[in-house]
């Protein structure tokens, strides 16, 4: 018995040995994925507050200011909402401040599993219930949509010289612009396609757009040579001067798409339509 005790006392020691490595180890590790989410959610906020800085200004304009307005197909309905004016400056500060903070503390939690920002903030930021894949980066190369009869080529575009996401050119508006300076499509955060709606010799790529519904899908090809599917959620028209940044670029919580293209009256000159139409669509599936 004298012997069996001295084994257990001898024994202590080094049980107590390994499980203080083990805790270091786990804390080791746990800090390593802290540092790696804190990295990505960093450049994850560095590249919205580059993109936000833009965004005020970011409309497509008409393929051809002398061009009038396409005689359209019976219009369907689509919900409105209007934002405030905005304009260059502190406003476009404060929004992207505010995102990168929202964004990096989204990071933290799902690292840490712990709650650290209010329900009401976070409100549809999270992801929802419905389980999406999350694809590497791969630039777009074609956009497809069933619907529409819709298939089209993808191209790169950035920053036009007045500010907004520049577009395809006239003798290639049957082509979509992917804008280059935020997420590929499958990514987090929302890919951005834009396209023209006319030109002086009829319908463009875009034309169509209006008479999509909630729940369309809508497929993207990817230079790894993968598909990228999505479903529409909403359709929203707003002002040129009045494209509401959080709205289109401000939701990181899953991978989405945007398509835009102008729409609403026409009022001619260098602005053409009076406004732009967006497609919110988030990813559902990939193959």
């Amino acid at each position: 018995m004298a012997r069996s005790s001295r084994r257990r006392d001898r024994a202590g020691p080094a049980t107590d040995r390994t499980r203080r490595r083990a805790a270091g180890r786990r804390s080791r590790e746990h800090a390593g994925r802290l540092r790696a989410a804190l990295r990505l959610t960093s450049r994850a906020a560095r590249r919205f507050a580059h993109v936000a800085g833009h965004a005020v200004t970011a409309s497509v304009t008409t393929a051809d200011p002398r061009s009038g307005p396409v005689p359209a197909r019976t219009a369907t309905t689509t919900t409105r909402r209007y934002a405030p004016s905005r304009h260059p400056g502190v406003p476009v500060l404060v929004v992207a401040s505010v995102m990168a903070l929202i964004v990096a503390m989204l990071g933290l939690e799902r690292v840490t599993g712990v709650s650290v920002l209010p329900d009401r903030i976070v409100a549809g930021l999270r992801p929802p219930p419905k389980k999406f894949p999350v694809l590497p980066a791969s630039p777009p190369t074609g956009l497809s949509i069933g619907k529409l009869d819709l298939r089209a080529p993808v191209h790169r575009v950035g920053i036009a010289p007045d500010g907004s996401i520049d577009v395809p050119d006239v003798d290639r508006a049957g082509e979509v612009g992917w804008y280059d300076q935020g997420p590929t499509p499958g990514q987090y955060g929302p890919a951005v396609l834009v396209g023209h709606v006319d030109t002086t010799t009829g319908p463009a790529v875009f034309h169509g757009l209006k008479d999509l519904d909630d729940g369309d899908r809508i497929e993207v090809t990817r230079e790894d040579r993968s598909v990228a599917v999505f479903e529409v959620t909403s359709i929203e028209r707003y002002g040129k001067e009045k494209l509401p940044v959080e709205d289109v670029y401000g939701d990181f919580s899953r991978p989405n798409l945007r398509l835009i293209t102008c729409g609403g009256r026409w009022v001619g000159g260098e602005t053409g339509y009076a406004d732009n139409l967006v497609v919110y669509a988030a990813l559902v599936k990939a193959r």
